[in-house]
């Protein structure tokens, strides 16, 4: 037998497995953002405002709390359709949760945010504290007697 007819040997790698998932490594992470509403942060002189994009949520259905400077809005969409015809019968359902999360800057007044949904639109505006002010002051120096 040749060199070029001899039979390959398939090695068993460890190598091979992870290959074959590939596609699905990032499932998660996709799946995740789909339930993740888009979001727009802006800063202004006086106060920071995140608008978010939830269409189809319903108000009762959002949550928007502030724990350790944290602001974290979260909910669920839920929608239903239902169509009825002479030949046939049919109903969609769309369901999931999300959440956001974002870290607020040390400059802000925590127990001031405001949030106003108005057309699928969530406003969150977040009011900056005044900037302390430097007063010059005299600094009396004490003797050790």
């Amino acid at each position: 037998m040749t060199d070029s007819h001899k039979t390959k040997t398939v090695e068993r790698s460890d190598n091979f497995w992870p290959h074959l998932f590939d596609p699905f490594k990032g499932f998660g992470t996709m799946v995740s953002n789909f339930f993740a509403p888009s979001a727009d942060a802006s800063n202004s002189k006086d106060l920071y405002e995140i608008n978010i994009e939830l269409p189809g949520v319903d108000e009762k259905d959002i949550h928007v709390d502030v724990e350790d400077n944290v602001l974290t809005i979260q909910g669920e969409k839920k929608s239903e359709s239902e169509t009825k015809e002479k030949n046939y019968y049919f109903t969609e359902r769309h369901y999931g949760s999300f959440q956001r999360s974002f870290r607020l800057p040390p400059d802000v007044k925590t127990d001031k945010i405001d949030a106003h949904f108005d057309k699928g639109i969530l406003k969150v505006t977040i009011p900056k504290k005044a900037p302390a002010e430097d007063k010059a002051q005299k600094i009396k120096i004490r003797t050790s007697s």
